[in-house]
């Protein structure tokens, strides 16, 4: 049985996080001595969809469907369901995104399969079943779950599993009259953007902020750190509730959980909501004049000092560095 990768796309592009689980897919149907296929919905652009054949992906399922441009998880499950049904798939894999996070369950249910939600890397096999390695108890610990039906969905979480490209040829198939108006139950209205600065649940490298910037006309230093690294801008849940920036900056367990390579903390004390969101974190900076500030027993590198003090000092040495290499 072959392993089925849904690749969301944005607008008819596809991010990080879809060739993400594209690879996990190949990889996964390497380990089971099978093929991985991927399902495309709505429309997209043939050069856009054979990019997948970098990272190892022989088939394409199209449902060019325009009425599938716009996200409905209704709809998009029927979708898939219909294409793994059709390929024969033993394996349904997706980015565990917001729109994987509405999509898995409902697929699971249409495939009466058992799901993974959030998996951190490629599954161990036992015979028929599949071993998978999730977060759980909002990132502080692990659980491996033992997938046993006959039909499996996993959602990988976002920047847990690296790119591998492994070029290969790529047949493309266009499907039509999958899905119908009457497939649709929810219907989007308007979709509102944030545009000018990289999406939090994108960014690799991420610098947040908190109280201890003590105004919003001090967020210039957090934002020149940022450019200097490339870095997208976040902030604790009191800096969003005080209105110093945008709620869609707010990382933590009541606002976006995001898993970056590098986070930096500037002025969070870190509260175990705020630790939820970010533990996921692979390296964790903190900077704080409390030393005995919670984030610092899970940092990986702390400087105990005043962020007015040592924002410019960093910043300096960081674009110092890079004018050097």
């Amino acid at each position: 049985m072959s392993v089925l990768v849904f690749v969301e796309n944005h607008a008819g592009q596809f991010k990080k996080a879809a060739y993400e689980a594209a690879s996990y897919a190949v990889q996964l149907a390497a380990q089971m001595q099978t093929t991985a296929a991927a399902v495309v919905l709505g429309t997209v652009a043939e050069d856009t969809v054979r990019s997948l054949g970098k990272y190892g992906i022989q088939k394409v399922v199209c449902v060019q469907d325009a009425l599938l441009d716009g996200f409905e998880a209704h709809a998009a499950a029927k979708a898939v369901a219909e294409v793994a049904k059709g390929i024969g798939a033993g394996v349904v894999v997706l980015s565990n995104t917001y729109t994987g996070k509405a999509l898995a369950p409902r697929l699971a249910v249409k495939l009466q399969a058992a799901l993974a939600a959030g998996a951190v890397e490629l599954p161990e096999l036992n015979g028929q079943d599949l071993m998978v390695k999730r977060t759980v108890f909002s990132n502080k610990g692990f659980a491996d779950l033992a997938l046993k039906t006959a039909v499996k969905v996993i959602s990988i979480t976002p920047n847990s599993y690296k790119l591998v490209e492994n070029e290969v040829a790529i047949e493309v198939e266009n499907r039509n009259g999958v899905v119908s108006a009457a497939d649709f139950k929810a219907k989007v209205v308007e979709v509102k953007k944030v545009t000018g600065k990289i999406p939090l649940t994108e960014a690799e490298l991420v610098v947040s902020a908190g109280r201890g910037l003590k105004g919003p006309e001090n967020w210039h230093m957090v934002e020149n750190l940022a450019n200097a690294l490339g870095a997208a801008t976040a902030c604790s849940k009191p800096v969003s509730d005080m209105h110093w920036r945008p709620h869609d900056e707010h990382v933590g367990q009541t606002g976006i959980t995001i898993k970056p390579n590098l986070y930096i903390a500037i002025g969070i004390s870190g509260a175990i909501q705020h630790l939820a969101g970010v533990s996921g974190s692979k390296v964790i900076v903190a900077i704080n004049t409390d030393k005995d500030a919670p984030f610092f027993k899970i940092a990986d590198y702390g400087i105990v000092g005043d962020a007015f003090e040592v924002l410019p000092k960093l910043n300096e040495a960081i674009t110092k560095f890079k004018a050097a290499n």
